[in-house]
């Protein structure tokens, strides 16, 4: 299943449905939320390449339509253990630590039915509101 394309971008779905979307989705465009996580895995399941530094992508609503366009500034796909502070919280999701912020990972993660241990290969995905 390939992802959503809008005006010729591909789309950014952040979180799941719902509250967390629509909470995800303010926070990019009060310009507090400059990155997200992904899984390797969830990219080759669904046959889609990592995205690019400076590739453009459509931000979606629950309903499937273009809210915002991002850049992408930085890409890099590191361990789930290596995964630094400093790209957490760019998060902008509010966690004190990096503790935290891998609590919550794993948990979101643990929700889709998809373990995640220290190994497991993350997209870490930057990107600037254009």
């Amino acid at each position: 299943m390939t992802w959503p394309r809008i005006d010729g971008l591909r789309a950014l779905e952040l979180g799941t449905s719902g509250e967390l979307r629509e909470r995800l989705n303010s926070l990019v465009l009060a310009g507090k939320k400059r990155a997200t996580a992904g899984l390797v895995s969830e990219y080759q399941e669904d046959g889609e390449a990592i995205e690019t530094v400076g590739e453009r992508l459509a931000l979606l609503d629950d309903d499937g339509r273009s809210i915002a366009t991002v850049e992408v500034t930085a890409v890099e796909v590191v361990p789930f253990v290596d995964v630094p502070w400093s790209f957490a919280h760019s998060e902008g999701e509010g966690d004190a630590d990096l503790a935290e912020w891998r609590e919550g990972h794993l948990n979101y993660w643990r929700r889709a039915g998809v373990a995640v241990t220290d190994e497991t290969p993350v997209v870490c995905l930057s990107f600037v509101l254009v």
